[in-house]
């Protein structure tokens, strides 16, 4: 799991191509077999996804308003 810290660091390059493949990740892993799904995978998926666009949106919003 990427702390926030490292994510404030990344570039929005990185950050958008984090969330491409987070949201991929949730899609092949609900897409398994019901006995081979792992919760965690999916939940630490949809953590990272939200602080990228977290921090994506704050970067915005900063800019918006200067």
């Amino acid at each position: 799991m990427t702390k926030m810290q490292d994510i404030q660091k990344k570039s929005d390059a990185e950050l958008t191509e984090l969330v491409q493949s987070g949201r991929k990740a949730i899609q092949e892993e609900r897409f398994k077999d019901i006995g081979s799904r792992k919760a965690g995978v999916i939940r630490a998926s949809k953590t990272e996804i939200a602080r990228a666009l977290t921090e994506l949106s704050a970067r915005r919003n900063k800019v918006d308003t200067k």
